[in-house]
């Protein structure tokens, strides 16, 4: 008997991370009966804070964030899949990328994985409450104020979180970010922090230990709540049976006269440089993140597709209460942070001065000079 090519692969704790990818494996166990793919699953916390570099020695398969993709590429811990994918295939990828889901894996010419699963912050509503009041769904951020007022807002408030909120504003306002030498400047940064502040003071508290699946959960099953402005969407909420209450999905609200630039999230699939089975992995993956899989198999499984064939899907978006149709345009729209080897030294810090700030108060230009500090160390380590 042929002995089994094993595969053991680390993704994230919910139905979009892991019964998509489990699904997506069984099957191609099924097709190729010598192969064995194996699943963990970590926290949406623990699976953001996990060092690549251990992982990519447990692991054969991970999905990972492309803010690691300049970590990976300078120290070579996954594999550069462009050295292993038909041009044909990868010229697919790009031209059928969901805003710069495939761009935010290709760091200076290393492609460190491929974009299973796209996302950003997007807005996300319950449609009952705004059919039952006659309210109309917030299209300004003046108006999500004026809705917050009533105490029907919320948003994830975690340190990760306020920073990406931190960067949609920033950039919406056409402020400089990231110039090399501080993260923004002193008044615009002022300006950021004092407007994040306008709206979290309309809502409840418990938004500082929220995050996106949270926010989701909070909105579909209580009564309070009717809108979240931005949050990392998530289809399954918009999908019949997952949730007490269907969640509508839409495009951001405008801000200073431009539309929200939210903050690319989103998942890429790669493959450890320490693999045994390179080849299978590989196969693997080009399977998985295929056009056919991703609007098939892949999103009825739970996923939130990469490609964006499954975006401009019927099927897929009568499924979802065309959540991917009715938030392309902010995916297309939303930010690329950055990528440099040591950024996430950077991340990992930067939002708790957020937090703190939106929370109790002080002195902002202090807030914005401990993150300089941060930003300026992040670009003399390797994260």
């Amino acid at each position: 008997m042929e002995e089994k090519k094993i595969l053991k692969g680390i993704t994230w704790a919910h139905s979009r991370g892991y019964t998509s990818i489990v699904a997506v494996s069984q099957r191609f166990m099924e097709l190729n009966k010598d192969v064995e793919i194996t699943w963990e699953k970590r926290s949406l916390q623990e699976f953001a804070d996990a060092p690549i570099e251990e992982l990519s020695k447990r692991y054969d398969l991970l999905i990972i964030d492309h803010p690691w993709a300049g970590f990976a590429a300078k120290h070579g811990i996954l594999l550069p899949l462009q050295k292993y994918l038909s041009a044909a295939y990868l010229k697919d990828q790009e031209e059928n990328s969901v805003g710069k889901s495939y761009v935010s894996y290709d760091f200076d010419g290393f492609l460190s994985a491929l974009p299973i699963d796209a996302a950003t912050p997007i807005a996300v509503y319950r449609p009952d409450y705004f059919e039952t009041t006659g309210e109309k769904v917030p299209q300004t951020f003046k108006e999500v104020l004026e809705l917050a007022k009533k105490g029907k807002v919320i948003y994830a408030g975690i340190p990760i979180n306020l920073l990406m909120d931190f960067y949609m504003f920033g950039i919406t306002a056409g402020y400089t970010m990231f110039n090399g030498e501080e993260v923004i400047g002193r008044e615009d940064g002022c300006t950021v922090l004092e407007e994040m502040r306008r709206l979290s003071s309309l809502c409840t508290k418990e938004i500082f230990d929220w995050d996106p699946i949270a926010v989701h959960e909070a909105l579909s099953s209580e009564e309070k709540y009717a809108y979240c402005p931005f949050a990392y969407g998530y289809t399954n909420y918009s999908k019949e049976g997952y949730a007490k209450h269907l969640l509508k999905a839409c495009n951001v609200v405008s801000y200073k006269g431009e539309h929200f630039h939210t903050v690319l999230g989103g998942t890429g699939l790669a493959v450890s440089a320490a693999c045994e089975n390179r080849e299978t992995a590989v196969k693997f993956a080009e399977y998985a993140v295929s056009p056919l899989i991703q609007r098939t198999l892949f999103f009825e499984a739970g996923g939130q597709p990469g490609h964006r064939g499954a975006w401009l899907d019927e099927e897929c978006n009568r499924r979802s209460l065309d959540f991917f149709k009715d938030t392309l345009r902010t995916l297309d729209e939303s930010y690329l942070r950055p990528r440099y080897s040591g950024y996430l030294y950077f991340q990992d810090r930067a939002g708790s001065y957020v937090r703190e700030y939106l929370m109790n108060g002080g002195n902002p230009a202090e807030v914005l000079e401990n993150m300089n500090k941060l930003y300026r160390k992040s670009m003399e380590v390797d994260a």
